[in-house]
């Protein structure tokens, strides 16, 4: 037979070690909770950086004189190379068109690419800030051979383009055209100025009535007076309009990308302080 033997608990021994326990448990939670609540108080006292507003973000943007870095996207050698630099007869020059020529070379007058440059860097730097602050910008070209290529492009940079005839009186009279209050471009861009050889287009004059302003390529024939923001260069070539319309295009969308990526931080930043707010004002319920 087995004899089995039953050992009976200490109880006092018991009761000795769950008091022991209950002071070491004691003992750590008063040392974990004061450091758990100068965390919560420290980050309660930390001040939040505020979402910049647009405006304040706008402002900060045109004190950069190449935020969108517009001066990357062509050389000298690009426009040489597109042949910007022909321009027309010396019996057709405009004489306001002659601080922009550099000489003539077997009767034709070539322009000045270094000036060519600068001012169409100027040019896509305002493309790019009207693009930036959701303008509507409008193409224009009255050139048949360079017509689809015009609306090709400014559909890709998500714009709008016109290379029919144009009627007077669409931007001057536009309520009575269209019946209703209608939103006009924010920038005209014309890829070329005139209608045929002789005549200026008729958009340029009532751009310039209504205070829109316009980026335009001027060849040699050309009158720049009434552009806010001329080019000059060679307009009838398709190796020259086709240069143009990338840059611009180019442009355009850096602009848009831009105004996508610092809106996308606003609106995170706005909704992630909604939330703490949501949040504070529970935890006080």
């Amino acid at each position: 037979m087995v004899n089995w033997v039953i050992y009976k608990p200490d109880v006092k021994m018991l009761q000795n070690s769950l008091k022991s326990a209950a002071r070491l448990f004691k003992y750590q939670n008063a040392c974990v909770i004061p450091q758990r609540l100068q965390q919560t108080q420290a980050a309660e006292t930390t001040p939040k950086p505020e979402p910049e507003d647009i405006a304040v973000i706008e402002e900060r943007i045109l004190k950069n004189r190449d935020y969108f870095q517009v001066h990357n996207l062509f050389t000298v050698r690009d426009l040489f190379n597109a042949r910007v630099h022909y321009g027309h007869k010396e019996g057709s020059l405009d004489a306001r068109m002659r601080p922009y020529i550099y000489g003539s070379r077997l009767g034709h007058l070539i322009f000045d690419l270094d000036v060519t440059a600068s001012h169409l860097r100027d040019a896509l730097n305002i493309a790019a800030h009207i693009a930036f602050r959701d303008g509507i910008i409008l193409f224009f070209n009255r050139n048949a051979l360079n017509a689809h290529l015009v609306e090709k492009k400014a559909m890709e940079a998500g714009e709008f383009s016109h290379t029919r005839f144009w009627r007077g009186g669409i931007f001057t009279n536009a309520n009575v055209q269209f019946g209703a209050v209608t939103r006009l471009p924010d920038l005209c861009i014309f890829l070329n100025t005139q209608n045929n050889i002789l005549t200026q287009h008729v958009a340029v004059r009532d751009a310039a009535k209504m205070a829109i302003p316009t980026i335009g390529i001027v060849d040699t024939n050309c009158n720049p007076n009434l552009i806010t923001y001329p080019v000059p260069g060679n307009d009838d070539s398709p190796a020259a309009v086709e240069l143009y319309c990338n840059l611009f295009k180019a442009a355009i969308l850096r602009g848009k990308e831009k105004r996508r990526e610092l809106l996308g931080e606003t609106v995170e930043s706005n909704s992630a302080n909604t939330e703490a707010k949501s949040q504070q004002l529970n935890q006080t319920e």
